[in-house]
């Protein structure tokens, strides 16, 4: 119903502040995987942290505090910040950040490099009689000599002179060096095995964790690759681009390999009752053919009328029926086949069947052209990023009927998506001025004139809308989308309730939730009340439409303020269901990826656990 945030492609609506705030959530808050990010969330209940979101215009810093561009601002927090750093760098040159390679400046030792037959004797029984702190010399010895090898790039030489440290005295950094062999050799399951040894002796060694992660990224053990990454982030305390570039890439990477499997296998299927009703509801009702509602039972006619009786009811059992019996009077060829095909068309483009749309639409054209068909695929080509078959169709069907006000609202749509307001403006105002009773026009020009920086001329259009069109809930929600834009809280929750009560009076099922999800958002982002309250009102919205994927992502959110994160993953599986997109499934399952890493990192790396507390605090 909602001519912005509720229509359902983004070529027939241009998002609204509630959507581009939606798009925010699902794309940074939602996850985690940019560690070097300038601010922390604290979700200490389930010894889970979560980086919420990325500035890369802000130059990196090695401050490990939530925001990493500020300075502090009394000599007491310099004095804080001097000590930290100095901490700091004694904590990277214990652990030798993991930015080298080099082997050879893991360990630096006065003992010169020796000739491999200059080496001392290493057999069993040498060994056993010599001190601890000989079998250490001698280790340094070999280690030295392997470092010397490294440097050459005869890594076999490497290896065996690092295997012989080891014999002599195991040590990590031994494991780690000739784990930088292994590397060399891509021999990724050794590069595995002995960070793992190295690890287990010193479990916060940056350059094992980052090795390994590398070997795990090449053997395409992603999550694990990933855990490793962020564990060097976090254990170095300062921005690392590079691994966050690869958390980034590989949680994205392992979210699109589910998410194609998941597309093998998934069953087509409509979004909410709000979603479809407001695509349906974009465009004019036109009437029906007398022999339509006059057709004989069992017949290709008669199946349509079922259909379109069925999309009047506006419930979603109503629009799963309606796609059935506009599939059957395709199948049994109609006598009105190229409405069927259009209408067919219709539900396939909602469920994300752009290829199946395409084709029942080219169909239909050809069969018997008509305005809505030709926006229609016009729609569709800009989903499919095909402009020049967007315009054909929008001047075929100026041509077909220059006077159709549907053209001037659906251009005017996308002249705003590509934010042409003055376009777009002239657009809505010629459908208003085709047709003074179709409220979507009047909505699209008050929010168009907002975009151009009218608001006088904005907030009047709103009141007129309410004044012409005061049984519209959509009028009061998106003056309230306004009025929240202007910090006016108290008024925009006040309108988000009028939105609500207008829905609640006139329907049974396919409610518009969208208004309880932004009153939801205004209690919780800005302030106006409690999270528990926003958690009840998501909660409503979906009781209420069960399809809401804004509810699901939202809720989401509010899961993982609370700490509540099993039920932040149940959302998360949640969302994957009801994405219906490769785009989508792909998010979906990239979001789910990354909380389970999360929980991952701290079943291995629990002393991380108060490392990130100060961090979020800024200790």
């Amino acid at each position: 119903m909602a001519p912005i945030a509720s229509q359902p492609l983004i070529a027939t609506a241009p998002p609204s502040l509630w959507s581009k705030f939606s798009k925010f959530v699902s794309e940074n808050k939602t996850l985690v995987y940019s560690v070097s990010a300038a601010a922390f969330v604290l979700v200490s209940g389930a010894g889970v942290y979560y980086v919420v979101y990325n500035q890369p215009s802000t130059p990196p810093s090695s401050s490990p505090g939530p925001d990493a561009a500020s300075e502090p601002k009394s000599a007491a927090d310099k004095k804080k910040a001097k000590k930290e750093k100095r901490k700091l760098k004694k904590e990277k040159e214990k652990h030798d950040s993991a930015s080298k390679v080099e082997p050879a400046a893991e360990v630096k030792s006065s003992t010169p490099t020796l000739e491999e037959s200059e080496l001392p004797d290493i057999s069993e029984a040498a060994l056993s009689a010599v001190s601890e702190e000989a079998r250490k010399e001698y280790a340094t010895q070999y280690k030295n000599a392997g470092n010397a090898e490294f440097r050459k790039k005869s890594y076999e030489k490497a290896i065996d002179l690092y295997t012989k440290a080891i014999q002599c005295s195991p040590d990590a950094v031994f494991y780690s060096n000739r784990a930088a062999c292994y590397t060399a050799q891509e021999k990724w399951e050794k590069v595995v095995e002995d960070t793992s040894a190295a690890l287990e002796m010193d479990p916060e060694y940056l350059k094992a964790l980052s090795r390994r992660g590398t070997a795990y990224e090449k053997l395409q053990n992603y999550s694990e690759a990933v855990v490793d990454y962020t564990a060097v982030c976090i254990l170095s305390g300062a921005p690392n681009d590079p691994l966050s570039a690869s958390i980034d890439r590989l949680l994205q990477r392992t979210g699109e390999i589910k998410g194609k499997e998941l597309m093998k296998t998934k069953k087509p299927t409509l979004p909410s009752v709000a979603f479809v009703t407001a695509y349906l509801d974009s465009f004019h009702e036109r009437p029906i053919a007398p022999e339509i509602l006059s057709a004989s039972e069992g017949s290709g006619d008669f199946y349509l009328k079922l259909g379109l009786e069925a999309a009047d009811k506006k419930t979603y059992a109503s629009y799963e029926d309606a796609y059935t019996m506009f599939d059957k009077a395709v199948e049994l060829k109609a006598d009105h086949l190229a409405y069927a095909l259009e209408m067919r068309a219709t539900f396939k483009f909602l469920m994300a069947d752009n290829k199946g749309a395409m084709d029942d639409l080219n169909l239909s054209i050809l069969l018997g052209p008509s305005v809505q068909a030709y926006v229609k695929r016009a729609l569709l080509s800009t989903e499919v990023n095909d402009p020049r078959q967007t315009s054909d169709d929008f001047e075929a069907a100026v041509a077909l009927d220059a006077d159709a006000p549907d053209i001037y609202y659906h251009r005017g749509q996308l002249h705003f998506l590509l934010s042409e307001f003055t376009e777009a403006a002239k657009d809505y105002q010629k459908c208003i001025d085709l047709d003074k009773s179709y409220p979507y026009s009047h909505i699209q020009l008050a929010v168009t004139q907002y975009k151009l920086g009218s608001t006088s001329s904005a907030m009047a259009g709103f009141r007129r809308c309410i004044k012409n069109f005061d049984k519209m809930s959509d009028v009061f929600n998106y003056y309230g989308e306004l009025l929240m834009d202007q910090q006016r809280y108290a008024d925009a929750i006040e309108k988000f309730d009028q939105a609500f009560a207008i829905e609640k009076s006139q329907k049974v099922d396919g409610l518009n939730v969208l208004s309880l999800i932004n009153k939801a958002f205004v209690l919780w982002n800005f302030k106006q009340g409690t999270i528990s309250e926003a958690e009840e009102l998501c909660k409503k919205a979906l009781a209420l439409d069960p399809q809401s994927d804004i509810a699901v992502s939202t809720l989401a959110q509010l899961m993982l303020a609370q700490n509540k994160m099993d039920e932040a993953l149940k959302y998360f599986e949640k969302q994957l269901e009801l994405a219906r997109t490769e785009t989508e499934i792909v998010q979906a399952a990239t979001f789910i990826e990354a909380a389970k890493t999360q929980s991952r990192l701290m079943e291995k790396y629990p002393q991380l656990k108060a490392r990130m507390n100060n961090m979020a605090m800024g200790a």
